[in-house]
């Protein structure tokens, strides 16, 4: 026991005997006004039996900055409990005492013990109270939701010294709770209302407490609230409780804003897609690799195998599928290997020691501008890469192969997109010979994933700004890494080999309406607090991204967010990889986009930003 734990419950000890005392003699001198020596001996033995019955109640072992209603409970059942057996005691000695006195000496030995335990919590809120005067020290508060989630948020306002947090109101749609008070606090609504609300009242933080909100709902409020420049924060939704942030407030992130409900999977299809099997991920150490990692872990692969060049994103992304095989009690193999797909070699040791079933192929150079200078080696990576592990499949009949693919595929203006673009091709032809199946799933950007503009932004507004943008006009599809990987995995269920699988992403999103929000979510003012600057396109960038999602063209699938491309004209890919093989370390930057401009006649060779 840590030295200052003992001395609190040795505190506590004497400050309740001290409590025991007082109510005694303060009742028999109320009462009967007789304190001859008997009396001190039955206070004597009243202490022990009560220290006990406390210890046995844990009195002692409170956590006195979080006590609330179920210690104060506690604490009078406890009082209760022991004034009986001591009544009981005396009455079987036959020592004539007055009930009355336990009936005034129990509450109030109650009241005083709840005080003592309580005078942490009383001292912030009476503190608390004192500062607010100035208003600079806590934080004008808005809880949405008066339910058992608000009132659990406002309890641990209360309870944790670190959250300087004043709460104004609460806000709920309810009519009934409306106009009422919770814990004192005024209930408003409805929720449209906030807005007015946070200028009447001065709000600078609103925390979103309601326990079972969707996640599309969740999106609705934070779009309302974020028209103020308040910090937003929420609790956990129900879906996330298995996380280490359950029953914690949270920051409200980008992602919250722009989710579009929970996707429906086929659960059965990818239990009977991964269960058991050997599994290679490329690329694993990546934004989508290491989803994709975590996610079939989840449906129990036989072994998993990582598989990157960056030792450092690999290594944290070992560490966590470690952690949760070992919590988890999982008996997936987990297998981790630094190399490049370029390495042919490499790449055939692993298909030949491992005998992958599965191979998800993440691996690839997506940075658009350090590509443009950079072609050779996007090249090398994304076409070579995907030739080898496409090839290799083929040789140890692995069942499927899914590429990763991107919007930029579509009607190319830069390097990247042009090879992804001949990776597709790349997959498409190996279907046609090989029994494997080849599939790629094609999709625009993912939310928070390394060199994406989300971590850009916001390390840009924690220096002060100003944040970057290359157009008013640029806008992006966007997606979450999570959704991205959960329709990936789907979208390997249903191939049966060639399809190009396209991801629903939704309305695109203007790139300064997101700047606009992330500033705002950070309880800040765009172009006061944070400037906003235009700097011009990057070569190769586009203004507006495609993914040709023609409903009336396209196939659709089981799940409303994924449709197939119509399949287009299969080339013999091998003769452009050889000529690929004799040229690279040979030509210049110029040259290798010439070369990729035959091998892909969509892409726009000549392109110049707006």
């Amino acid at each position: 026991m840590r030295k200052t734990t003992f001395l609190k419950i040795i505190g506590l000890i004497l400050g309740d005997i001290a409590i025991i005392i007082g109510t005694y003699f303060l009742g028999i001198i109320l009462i009967s006004g007789d304190l001859s020596d008997p009396v001190f001996i039955i206070i004597i033995l009243s202490v022990l039996i009560k220290i006990i019955t406390y210890t046995i109640f844990r009195l002692y072992n409170m956590l006195l900055k979080h006590v609330g209603a179920t210690e104060f409970i506690r604490i009078c059942l406890a009082v209760f409990l022991s004034n009986i057996i001591i009544y009981s005691l005396l009455k079987i000695i036959d020592y004539d005492i007055d009930w009355v006195m336990f009936f005034y000496s129990t509450p109030l030995e109650a009241l005083l013990m709840t005080l003592i335990r309580f005078s942490r919590r009383i001292y912030r809120w009476v503190s608390t109270r004192r500062y607010f005067a100035n208003g600079t020290k806590y934080i004008n508060t808005m809880i949405i939701g008066a339910g058992s989630a608000g009132k659990f948020v406002y309890e641990e306002i209360q309870k944790n010294d670190r959250l300087h947090n004043r709460v104004i109101a609460f806000v709920d749609d309810s009519p009934k709770k409306q106009y009422n008070r919770l814990n004192g606090i005024p209930v408003l609504g409805p929720i449209t209302n906030i807005p007015d609300y946070i200028d009447k009242y001065n709000i600078n933080e609103v925390i979103i407490a309601i326990a079972n909100i969707n996640k599309l709902r969740l999106s609705e409020i934070i779009e309302t609230v974020s028209s103020r420049s308040v910090k937003i924060k929420r609790l956990p939704l129900m879906l996330e409780e298995e996380s280490d942030d359950y029953r914690k407030i949270v920051d409200v992130k980008i992602e919250d804003l722009l989710n579009r409900g929970v996707i429906k999977l086929d659960n059965n299809g990818l239990n009977q897609l991964i269960r058991s099997k050997s599994v290679l991920v490329t690329g694993g150490g990546g934004s989508i690799g290491s989803e994709l990692c975590h996610q079939i872990l989840s449906l129990n692969p036989h072994t998993l195998i990582l598989f990157d060049i960056y030792e450092n994103t690999t290594y944290e992304t070992q560490i966590d599928l470690e952690k949760r095989i070992k919590t988890e009690r999982l008996s997936t193999r987990l297998v981790v290997i630094i190399g490049s797909v370029y390495n042919y070699k490499r790449l055939e040791d692993i298909f030949n020691q491992y005998k992958p079933q599965l191979v998800f192929h993440a691996a690839a150079y997506k940075h658009v501008p350090l590509m443009e200078f950079n072609s050779i080696e996007a090249v090398r990576t994304n076409i070579i890469g995907t030739y080898n592990v496409a090839k290799i499949a083929n040789e140890y009949q692995s069942e499927k192969m899914i590429l990763v693919s991107s919007d930029k595929a579509v009607r190319p203006t830069n390097v990247m997109g042009a090879t992804k673009a001949i990776c597709e091709k790349i997959i498409q032809y190996f279907d046609t010979v090989s029994i494997t199946d080849y599939a790629a799933v094609r999709f625009g950007n993912v939310l928070g994933s390394h060199g994406s503009v989300i971590p850009l932004f916001k390390k840009q507004i924690e220096n002060g700004g100003p944040v970057t943008i290359t157009h008013p006009e640029i806008t992006r599809f966007f997606m979450t890494i999570t959704e991205a990987v959960s329709l990936i995995l789907q979208s390997a269920v249903y191939a049966k080999g060639g399809e190009i699988f396209i991801l629903d992403m939704g309305a695109p999103v203007k790139i300064i309406d997101l700047a606009d929000k992330m500033i705002r979510l950070s309880g800040l003012i765009p172009n006061r607090d944070i400037k906003i600057e235009f700097i011009g396109l990057r070569p190769g960038e586009k203004l507006y991204e495609e993914l040709l999602l023609d409903v009336s063209k396209n196939i659709k699938t089981a799940n409303d967010k994924i449709y197939i491309e119509e399949k287009k004209e299969i080339i013999n890919i091998e003769k452009h990889i050889e000529e690929i093989k004799n040229k690279i370390d040979k030509i210049a930057n110029q040259e290798v986009k010439e070369m990729l401009y035959r091998m892909e006649s969509t892409y726009n060779l000549n392109y110049i930003p707006e």
